[in-house]
């Protein structure tokens, strides 16, 4: 997915599907996303191309974040509703064997704490896995939808603001990260306050609920 930051050069060659999904614009985004929420990695596909087009001026940001958002929460929906239907068989067959058990270990403790870690944090993680994870285990549809969309959309908006002002800066930094040592330091802070935040909201939620 990397190829989405390669400059615009006149095409002698076929067009690749990184190439395709930039000239789509939202509409590649929008299925991107869908397919980002999916068993079927794309290893931020839906961050880099959000920043790609925010920083590209053809749109405002903001339509951008929507299109990534409104993608990401129907595909967590979709796998929500197969896993749900399927149990944890569905988890056996799209996933590598032995980390079923952890994941569901792991969703049953923190629940909302997981789902708001995984989706709000752009780092590479398996967030189709708690997609599925919490369909496997009976977490409320409603808590899922509102926990996932918000956290999408926080996500999704903060990337197509910060590229639509920064525009190159910002796509210079997602390829060399090294070079902006105070932006990745801020931004693991930003990931441990988060992280702190879904745990704290989950523990209110059982507290509240008990």
């Amino acid at each position: 997915m990397l190829n989405l930051l390669a400059p615009v050069r006149k095409r002698t060659t076929p067009q690749t599907l990184a190439t395709t999904l930039r000239h789509l614009g939202a509409l590649g985004l929008f299925f991107l996303a869908i397919l980002d929420s999916s068993p079927l990695p794309t290893f931020g596909g839906p961050d880099i191309l959000t920043a790609v087009l925010s920083a590209s001026h053809r749109n405002p940001w903001y339509e951008y974040a929507f299109t990534a958002t409104a993608g990401s929460v129907i595909g967590a929906y979709l796998t929500f509703r197969v896993a749900h239907k399927a149990g944890s068989t569905y988890l056996e067959s799209k996933f590598k064997k032995g980390k079923l058990a952890k994941f569901l270990k792991l969703f049953k403790k923190w629940g909302t704490g997981t789902l708001v870690a995984s989706t709000a944090i752009p780092l590479p993680s398996p967030t189709s896995m708690f997609f599925a994870a919490a369909g496997a285990s009976d977490y409320p549809l409603g808590k899922f939808l509102a926990v996932v969309t918000i956290s999408r959309a926080v996500r999704y908006s903060a990337i197509a603001f910060v590229a639509d002002h920064y525009g190159r800066h910002f796509v210079r930094a997602i390829r060399h990260p090294m070079q902006y040592r105070g932006w990745v330091a801020l931004f693991v802070a930003l990931t441990i306050a988060l992280i702190a935040g879904g745990i704290l909201i989950n523990r209110r939620l059982q507290a509240s609920s008990a």
